[in-house]
């Protein structure tokens, strides 16, 4: 068995073990990789770096044997430590030998907005159509022209509630190891699947909104000269999407920049990158306290539970009023995603649901 805990970032891109979880993800190296890193979360940092390194050269080292990526990675390593000791630049790094490498890591590190630090528009300012084509992965993008709520589901678990003229784009295939990113024109409330390992990104006009696991609401229309976040549960990190922020935040899982908790909200100058940060003193804060209640059930009737989803999401519940009379809930559902709370819900009292166009269908025999 290897010491992992002694392990950097580039010796643990080198393991065969941790290659075939990250690259593969094998069932045995899923299991053992997430319980070692429960049982070793200071060594986070390091496993992502690792990660990040592998995904950057993936496709070119598909063809070499263990030992020439185990000496190659570590060439790697000791070519980018000179260069940040000799002051170079990104675009020195195109110089070297390992030119695709290093273009890799530099892609990996910065995600997409690698494209965008080569020439975006207008001193850093990134527009989300221009972050859309700059994509590295196809894109499924989600448009609510209508007067209603859209629900959008993620592969993550997560759930978003989109506002009426809003866009919102995120990767057709799921998220890739790493970090979950989405990108936002308009508004929308997010509930937020959690996973400490892969943080979740929202790009909306220049402001950069990073969680590992909550619920908070984004206002970011394009014509407006400023973006606010306003958090319900946990915390989130906010940061101007400038250049340098992106590189800095983007190589690192946890929490960094402006850290916003419940009851507080940020707003967002788009035209001078200004952040200020208050606490929410409209209605919403009744709003979001009533709501946080709704969701701690005592012995409540199943078509109260529903009836309180369907008003909080905007979703429409279809379910057998008279088969499931008898079907009681006592529960905290507080800080779950809608999805979470329907597992829970059905696992409770016996029942399955299912997603059909839009709806949520509960299957159900009854509860005696």
């Amino acid at each position: 068995m290897q010491d992992y805990k002694k392990y950097k970032a580039e010796e643990f891109a080198s393991d065969p073990s941790f290659r075939r979880w990250v690259l593969d993800a094998g069932t045995e190296e899923i299991n053992f990789w997430e319980s070692w890193l429960l049982e070793h979360p200071e060594k986070t940092e390091e496993i992502e770096q690792g990660r990040r390194i592998l995904l950057s050269i993936k496709s070119a080292f598909e063809n070499i044997s263990d030992e020439e990526v185990k000496q190659n990675i570590f060439r790697l390593s000791e070519m980018l430590e000179s260069s940040e000791e000799k002051g170079e630049g990104v675009r020195t790094l195109w110089q070297h030998k390992w030119i695709k490498i290093a273009a890799s890591i530099a892609i990996v590190l910065g995600g997409i907005w690698w494209y965008a630090l080569s020439g975006s528009p207008g001193e850093g300012a990134i527009s989300y159509d221009y972050l859309v084509k700059a994509s590295e992965v196809v894109m499924t993008e989600k448009i609510n022209d209508s007067e209603k709520q859209m629900l959008v589901t993620l592969s993550d678990g997560s759930s978003i509630i989109l506002q009426k003229h809003s866009r919102i784009s995120y990767p057709s295939g799921g998220f890739k190891a790493g970090r979950r990113e989405v990108y936002l024109s308009g508004e929308a409330f997010f509930e937020i699947a959690k996973d400490p390992f892969k943080p979740f990104y929202v790009y909306a006009n220049n402001l950069v909104t990073k969680v590992l696991g909550t619920s908070f609401a984004i206002q970011a229309y394009q014509h407006e000269r400023t973006v606010k976040v306003m958090v319900k549960t946990g915390k989130v990190s906010v940061f101007a999407g400038t250049k340098e922020n992106l590189l800095k935040q983007q190589a690192k899982p946890n929490l960094d920049g402006l850290i916003l908790t419940p009851n507080q909200q940020v707003e967002f100058y788009r035209d001078d990158n200004h952040l200020v940060r208050t606490l929410i003193e409209k209605p919403e804060v009744l709003e979001l306290a009533i709501q946080k209640q709704l969701f701690e059930f005592d012995h409540a009737q199943i078509s109260e539970v529903f009836a309180t989803l369907e008003k909080t999401y905007g979703v429409k519940i279809v379910y057998d009023a008279d088969v499931m009379k008898n079907c009681y809930l006592t529960a905290d559902l507080e800080d779950e995603p809608l999805f979470e709370k329907l597992k829970l819900i059905c696992r409770t009292i016996d029942a399955r649901y299912e997603e059909v166009d839009a709806q949520i269908i509960i299957y159900s025999k009854g509860c005696q």
